[in-house]
């Protein structure tokens, strides 16, 4: 492949992962282009970038997965290539292709391995015919739920229904008897066909307790692929990640060799390009199954950086442009130990809801060893209509109890006020023996989690804090008062000025 640099950059996201992209654009002295909706007119991502544009409307139908007016405002304003963060169009292979048919680059892999790859049913094909372990389950996906308890029955409850072409456990039901198929197989189908526009379900076993452990890849367009060690993220609500760690405490070095090795092989096998990110399933024994791939940057992609020293998302960049990886995998050598904490804009004590507001107050945690990423800066709004992640917490150690300490004192120093945050949940999970010993599996929210314990065990502070936060608001609406007066300027009206001419 001729090298051709890449100079200009439309990210075709929001929030956090837009900001961060910026930043690895601008240390690459690459110009970074934003888009926004009607509601992100002045959000923190559109005022850190070079350039911004429209995209009109609020919902992400109108916006950000407005997939033509994206490829329009690109073309337009002669983007080199489109780095999609991740969500949105970030696996979408058809989205893929048509940037493909341009000029442009898009920075991820080709069209041909997320269609592979990013389905999990053929990604588990592929594996099987590599030799590499898989969940017991349906080969195919499934028609109905008659089909479904058919192959149920083979497998052995309980079973886990799964969506074919998604994931942050969207789509996913476990199914604990017979009884229990049909309205979890309508609801699969259903909330699949919302979150991915295709409703295809199917099937496979669950394991009891598992930990679920996932390896980051990097490969360019010469055949040099490499894998950049693991990250564990076994502490989820819903079926979607919270906190994140590397190195994994399940692990041997005979096992996380082994799943290195294995990852590396199946993106092979599609001639794989540009970060991924490989997922495996690892039960009590040590045995490894294939989970999904994932087809892009993953949220907590600092994890991995943070120990290994490698920039995910400058190398991206470069791939994209021609560049060889510059890497061998014998480069890699895994430094000290690496937490994310993500705070999302939902209370813990009423099953994580989202929650929606003015961010009246927002102070990061500073300090060493700390990185914040976040999307949000104070007066910002929260919406319902996008994701409620505000930020990620990463913190740097040389040994994994140097990595909690700093997460912690991080945690009690993040003061934000407005809406309810998981910021006490996350504090409740780091005082947690069993977390502490690095014994704990993907069931520990349902089995160890109780929205009182945060009462009893310590967090009363931060949880007043929300609690008088939002008697403000319930205030600020009797009374009547509005919401500070936005940002006059329109971005769309300096589209061709240095930030530091928007003032």
């Amino acid at each position: 492949m001729p090298r051709r640099p890449i100079k200009r950059i439309l990210i075709a996201n929001r929030g956090e992962i837009a900001v961060r992209i910026i930043r690895a654009c601008r240390e690459l002295g690459v110009t970074a282009i934003a888009v926004y909706s009607d509601l992100d007119r002045t959000a923190f991502h559109v005022r850190r970038a070079n350039e911004a544009y429209p995209l009109g409307g609020s919902t992400l139908a109108e916006s950000y997965l407005n997939a033509e007016k994206i490829l329009e405002i690109a073309s337009r304003v002669s983007a080199d290539a489109i780095h999609p963060g991740y969500g949105f169009f970030s696996e979408n292979a058809p989205f893929v292709a048509q940037v493909e048919r341009t000029k442009m680059k898009f920075i991820g892999p080709t069209s041909e391995a997320i269609r592979i790859l990013g389905d999990k049913t053929e990604a588990r094909r592929r594996a099987r015919s590599l030799g590499i372990p898989v969940i017991p389950g349906t080969e195919d996906t499934l028609q109905s739920a008659e089909e479904a308890l058919g192959a149920a029955r083979g497998i052995g409850y309980p079973v886990l229904l799964k969506a074919a072409a998604g994931g942050g456990g969207r789509g996913m039901r476990v199914v604990h008897s017979e009884g229990e198929m049909a309205a979890a197989f309508s609801a699969a189908q259903s909330e699949a066909a919302k979150a991915f526009h295709d409703g295809r379900v199917y099937l496979e076993k669950l394991v009891t307790n598992p930990r679920h452990v996932e390896i980051q890849v990097l490969a360019d367009h010469f055949g040099h692929t490499i894998h950049l060690g693991e990250r564990e993220c076994s502490i989820q609500r819903r079926h979607q990640k919270v906190i994140e760690e590397s190195p994994s405490t399940a692990l041997d070095d005979a096992t996380r060799r082994s799943m290195g090795e294995a990852a590396v092989e199946l993106v092979r096998s599609v001639s794989y390009r540009n970060a991924g990110t490989v997922e495996f399933i690892v039960d009590q024994e040590r045995n490894f199954y294939l989970l999904e791939v994932n087809t892009r940057l993953q949220v907590e992609h600092p994890v991995t950086e943070a120990v290994t020293g490698v920039d995910l998302v400058a190398r991206q960049i470069l791939i994209a442009g021609g560049a060889p990886l510059g890497l061998r995998q014998e480069d890699i050598h895994a430094r000290g130990h690496a937490i994310e904490c993500r705070i999302y804009a939902e209370d813990p004590v009423n099953d994580f809801l989202p929650d929606t507001g003015q961010l009246e107050r927002y102070v990061p945690p500073e300090g060493p060893r700390v990185r914040v990423e976040s999307g949000y800066r104070p007066g910002d709004r929260v919406h319902l209509n996008y994701d409620a992640l505000l930020a990620k917490v990463i913190t740097w150690g040389a040994t994994r109890p140097e990595a909690v300490a700093a997460m912690k004192r991080s945690l009690a120093e993040f003061h934000i006020a407005g809406v309810k945050t998981t910021l006490p949940f996350c504090q409740f999970v780091l005082s947690q023996a069993m977390f502490l010993k690095g014994d704990y599996h993907t069931g520990f929210v349902q089995e160890y989690f109780k929205p009182e314990r945060l009462y009893r065990e310590g967090h009363r502070e931060t949880i007043a804090a929300a609690i008088v936060a939002a008697l403000a608001r319930d205030r600020q609406l009797h009374t009547g008062s509005t919401q500070r007066d936005e940002v006059s300027q329109d971005p769309s009206k300096w589209k061709n000025k240095r930030l530091d001419t928007y003032r």
